[in-house]
């Protein structure tokens, strides 16, 4: 199993750790993985992509030229994702923010109406949390079954208030994606 995942959307969405929590996991369920982020020099507001493989065998390069799946999360975001994901791949759209789709016909698209999800639990910031539940059950690459631990380990402990919002926010990604 080798699974390519390309994350793009703006600063402030939490993509490079949504990236570094969905390689976390990996590693949590023996996996190997990579991990390559990308952004812009603003704090907010400018690019944000990641790049992250998950397999069972050794990872050659973290550069991702075919991704298996890519999230989408705002609407600057999909003509690059339309771009790098293959023939069949998967398309994860936050259609809250991404109106219309993808023009493509040749691959699986699953619209997720993540921030809209996010703000019916309270704080629109855990729209990506949506995403990784959503995209664990779409690829079956991760069962998230350590995600508490690892959101533990991921933010620091005066955030740990945060990690039941975030917990329900992966729960709902999951409901949203069967």
């Amino acid at each position: 199993m080798k699974e390519k995942t390309f994350f793009a959307g703006f600063g402030g969405q939490g993509i490079i750790s949504l990236g570094q929590i969905w390689v976390y996991c990996g590693m949590k369920e023996g996996k190997e993985v990579s991990f390559f982020p990308f952004y812009g020099a603003e704090k907010r507001g400018g690019i944000a992509r990641a790049s992250c493989i998950i397999s069972d065998q050794n990872i050659a390069s973290p550069i991702i030229s075919s991704a298996d799946s890519v999230v989408v999360m705002n609407a600057d975001s999909l003509a690059l994702c339309e771009g790098i994901l293959r023939p069949g791949g998967l398309m994860l759209i936050n259609s809250s923010l991404v109106k219309g789709g993808t023009s493509r016909a040749d691959v699986r698209v699953s619209e997720i109406d993540a921030t809209r999800l996010a703000e019916s639990l309270g704080n629109s910031r855990v729209a990506n949390m949506v995403m990784l539940g959503a995209l664990a059950v779409l690829t079956g690459a991760l069962s998230l079954a350590d995600v508490e631990g690892i959101l533990e380990t991921f933010f620091p402990k005066n955030k740990h208030s945060l990690i039941p919002l975030n917990l329900a926010a992966i729960r709902e990604g999951m409901k949203a994606a069967r």
